[in-house]
């Protein structure tokens, strides 16, 4: 039997006391990857969020490498877990290579010195994404594709076992978007990496996906395979799109 990374059971989140998205239940293992889609504000920034210990769970349970999140330490879960949200980090007189250093900061000490590994690992990270080029440039004034790119550099410079990702596509063109799921593709494949990520291009979802949840009016409408999930009748439900106009735009 696979390894269980993570998974969650009758998991309820939301904010305060007021459930967003309801009975939530997965598990994912390492190598995978497993994606969420559904209509804006259906709930998929607040679930990635909870897993990833940001927002406190309302209900039901998160197991990380057969721990309850609550026993994982915030040091533990930061050299386990990396994240990269769509909020848009603005750090004051950073470069590129600054951002993705701070990724090795759970393994640096207090001191946050860097050892020559560490800036190797860097310097592969950086390169990886693509943005080597980019290294001294001052973070806030490249792209918002290329802040994008950079901080998927800061994520794999965790070496995490689990990466979860918010709509990490958003802001690249089609080039850094295929690099970009290429990348999460092999390092799911190849250092066994378990990948949570929430998406709207359906195309590129349906190719990179190992397990697919569907998020709508406040809970999973349904989860399957990619063949099970990407199919007309299910997309044109999940996103209330009219048979004539999805015959149009995807027939």
């Amino acid at each position: 039997m696979d390894k269980i990374m993570l998974s969650a059971d009758a998991l309820y989140v939301g904010y305060g006391k007021k459930t967003v998205v309801g009975n939530i239940c997965f598990e994912i293992c390492p190598g995978e990857i497993l994606t969420l889609i559904g209509p804006n504000g259906a709930g998929k920034s607040t679930i990635l969020k909870t897993l990833a210990g940001y927002l406190k769970k309302l209900g039901g349970s998160i197991v990380i490498d057969r721990r309850s999140i609550e026993s994982i330490t915030e040091k533990e879960r930061s050299k386990k877990l990396s994240v990269v949200l769509t909020e848009r980090i603005r750090p004051e007189m950073m470069t590129c290579r600054d951002v993705v250093e701070s990724g090795r900061y759970p393994y640096t000490g207090h001191f946050g010195i860097l050892s020559e590994a560490d800036r190797e690992c860097v310097r592969s990270a950086m390169e990886t994404v693509e943005m080597l080029d980019f290294a001294e440039a001052d973070f806030g004034a490249v792209s918002d594709g290329q802040r994008q790119r950079v901080m998927l550099a800061r994520a794999i410079c965790q070496e995490p076992e689990i990466l979860i990702l918010d709509e990490p596509t958003s802001y690249l063109d089609i080039h850094h978007k295929i690099v970009f799921l290429e990348i999460l593709r092999r390092l799911a494949r190849e250092k066994q990496i378990a990948v949570i990520v929430s998406m709207h291009e359906l195309d590129f979802a349906e190719k990179i996906s190992d397990y697919t949840l569907c998020v709508k009016d406040g809970r999973i409408t349904c989860a399957g395979m990619p063949e099970e999930i990407f199919t007309a009748e299910n997309l044109m439900e999940l996103y209330e799109i009219p048979v004539q106009l999805y015959k149009k735009y995807f027939g």
